[in-house]
């Protein structure tokens, strides 16, 4: 479904994301992980075209969209999530949501109907009238991936929706993403909560300071004495292996 080649950009002469190469299958669940600053979010903004490539390029259901405009690769069916959530203060939720909704729905009553729908598959569908700005952390995350589900995707990209949640918050929006998957979106997500990774996703690839340094099935690059040092430090590898067989 998405096919990412040799993606590159620079700010500055420092190369935040260098020559990255992906495939995202069509119905997957899988995920890009990486410790801070290791280009994550700015390769999410070089797919939706919030960022234009210095090299490489974007496919996204064998169309070329390298640089295309972010609302145009949302209307063609591919939609994130940010970091920072922004709700539009003074209007409910369910506003809020239906802003996602008019994507492709012109009437008013139609978008409404669309949020109603998808803040109760998110878990917010008791707080529809509650003003958006008064939510807690995990209810803004939740509210984040409502509007845009609310645009129906194809392919949901999802930066960092467990970022700011404690182990039962965390517990509780699994089962919400794995429903989404299964309703048929195929769904890229950057993720630090590695219970998260682990529990949702197929496959991962691992980002370090702009490049790809692994991938497989999670629980097989977390073992990675690369992926290791990349989170932990150089000779960190090498130690926790030392300790595992002292124990």
């Amino acid at each position: 479904m998405l096919e990412i080649s040799n993606l590159s950009i620079a700010f500055g002469g420092l190369k935040a994301v260098d020559a990255v190469s992906m495939s995202v299958p069509e119905g997957g669940l899988v995920s890009l992980i990486g410790p801070n600053g290791a280009g994550k979010t700015t390769c999410f903004a070089l797919i939706t075209g919030f960022h234009k490539p210095d090299a490489g390029n974007v496919k996204f259901c064998g169309e070329d969209i390298t640089a295309v405009k972010p609302f145009k690769i949302a209307e063609k069916g591919m939609v994130r999530t940010f970091q920072i959530v922004q709700p539009f203060a003074g209007q409910s939720v369910l506003e809020n949501i239906a802003v996602g909704a008019h994507l492709h729905l012109r009437d008013r009553q139609d978008a409404l109907d669309k949020a109603s729908s998808v803040a109760h598959e998110v878990g917010l569908g008791d707080r529809l009238e509650q003003d958006a700005a008064d939510l807690t952390v995990a209810g803004r995350k939740r509210l984040e991936v409502a509007r845009a589900l609310a645009t129906d995707p194809k392919l949901l990209l999802l930066d960092e929706v467990m970022a700011g949640l404690n182990p039962s918050e965390i517990n509780e929006v699994i089962p919400v993403i794995n429903a989404i998957r299964d309703g048929g979106v195929t769904i890229l997500l950057i993720e630090h909560v590695m219970q998260a990774v682990m529990q949702l996703s197929e496959h991962t690839w691992v980002l370090n300071q702009g490049r790809l340094i692994a991938d497989g099935p999670p629980r097989e690059v977390a073992q990675n004495p690369v992926v290791i040092e990349a989170y932990l430090g150089k000779g960190m590898a090498e130690r926790l292996e030392k300790e595992k067989r002292n124990a």
